[in-house]
């Protein structure tokens, strides 16, 4: 079985929610129980017009930001994106490319994700890259092939350097704010597929044994206590439990605890 990094990581997706007194009081509260879990990565991802003060409040710790998104240029005209540059010289650490709300709400193609995972790691930062099937998908035995089209343009143009940087994120699309999370065997199941696929399309299996993949899709504090005994998962993606302190907390001190 593929072991994950002993090193998890946990990221909070914020998505569009917030404000500077709500972000500040929980920005303060995962100060506060920061030491409980100082031995896995634990990042967070405010909306833009957030980041910098996010950035300032964590200062110091050992908790960074991630951004949501990043524009698949480099610069010019284009009008209310975000340079990857930009991203990085607020202290970003990574940034997600091709959420499914990206994809289905924000024509997000393989290929443009591609560009933005190409405009990361051109920056300086660590991409992770997400994929998911809908329920439409898996009921039609679609899960692998989705997975494939979504990933593969993505690992087309990476050196091996930048390989073994890059992050995946599993969130099923059926999953995702519904309070339902997919089983363990499912989840075990995509994740050994989305290995060999790098492992089949690159050439490189090392990198792709210890390839960090995330899962994501209605975790909270109690399905990250199984979680975090998976093996093969790397740590998760986190939704609207990453807006409460204690919740967020706990699902870090899982994986610290169970790493």
């Amino acid at each position: 079985m593929t072991q994950a990094p002993l090193n998890a990581l946990v990221v909070g997706n914020w998505k569009m929610n917030g404000s500077l007194a709500t972000n500040a009081t929980l920005l303060e509260g995962l100060r506060a129980e920061a030491a409980s879990f100082a031995n896995i990565t634990v990042s967070v991802c405010p909306p833009f017009p957030y980041l910098a003060h996010s950035a300032s409040l964590l200062a110091g710790s050992a908790i960074s930001c991630t951004a949501q998104n990043l524009c698949h240029e480099a610069a010019g005209a284009y009008t209310g994106e975000v340079a990857a540059s930009m991203l990085a010289e607020l202290g970003c650490r990574y940034v997600l490319a091709g959420h499914s709300e990206r994809r289905a709400m924000f024509g997000d193609s393989s290929e443009r994700v591609a560009a933005k995972t190409r405009m990361a790691f051109n920056a300086g930062l660590i991409p992770i890259v997400c994929v998911g099937e809908t329920l439409a998908q898996r009921e039609a035995g679609q899960t692998e092939a989705t997975l494939s089209a979504q990933l593969l343009p993505s690992l087309a143009s990476l050196s091996p350097a930048e390989l073994d940087k890059l992050v995946l994120a599993y969130e099923p699309v059926w999953a995702i704010g519904t309070g339902h999370v997919a089983s363990a065997e499912q989840i075990s199941s995509v994740l050994h597929y989305l290995r060999a696929l790098v492992a089949s399309s690159t050439g490189q299996a090392d990198i792709a044994q210890r390839m960090p993949v995330l899962y994501g899709g209605s975790v909270n504090p109690a399905s990250a206590q199984w979680l975090a005994k998976m093996p093969e998962v790397s740590g998760v993606l986190v939704g609207g439990a990453s807006l409460n302190a204690r919740d967020f907390s706990e699902i870090c001190r899982s994986f610290a605890q169970g790493r």
